[in-house]
């Protein structure tokens, strides 16, 4: 699979039993939203999905196989700020036979790119939990750099882990 068989298009409200498919696996949402930790039926699923569209302030998109139109994924950047040009990613690949192909970090890199190009960011954040040794790679990889840790923000399976805050600037960008 090559990055460039993806497509980043518009999610769709019929798509939920997708979502809700993929956050049954544990392993999928392991170092996902924690809202993901709580949807447990289709209806909850469809409920954010809904809200998730028509929030104003995040860019939705979906990551679909160009060659079948098949959703494999979905990201984008929330918490939109106009004031401060800024804004969070979020990725969730949720097909995990595509996982460690350079797919996350191909839309990572699409993303960003609209963010700057389209939206007028300055500053693009995310977080992501220290064990996700293909995020963090994938994040760095696609030109993030790491900005600080939060010890011990996120408990999974019983533990606690650090996560790490990493950012992008549009002048690091358009130099890259």
């Amino acid at each position: 699979m090559f990055p460039s068989a993806i497509q980043l298009l518009p999610l769709r409200l019929d798509q939920a039993e997708i979502f809700h498919r993929w956050i049954q696996d544990q392993e999928v949402v392991l170092y996902s939203l924690n809202a993901f930790q709580q949807m447990d039926s289709l209806a909850k699923v469809a409920e954010w999905l809904e809200a998730t569209l028509a929030d104003p302030r995040c860019l939705n998109l979906g990551v679909y196989l160009a060659e079948t139109q098949e959703l494999i994924g979905h990201a984008g950047i929330s918490g939109i700020s106009t004031a401060n040009q800024a804004g969070e990613y979020f990725i969730l690949l949720g097909e995990k036979r595509y996982w460690g192909q350079g797919i996350a970090t191909e839309v990572t890199r699409q993303v960003v790119a609209r963010g700057f190009e389209e939206l007028g960011l300055n500053r693009i954040m995310l977080t992501v939990s220290e064990p996700n040794k293909g995020g963090v790679k994938a994040y760095l990889r696609a030109g993030f750099q790491l900005e600080g840790r939060l010890r011990q923000a996120c408990l999974r399976n019983g533990d606690f882990h650090d996560k790490l805050m990493m950012s992008v600037l549009r002048e690091e960008w358009s130099a890259s």
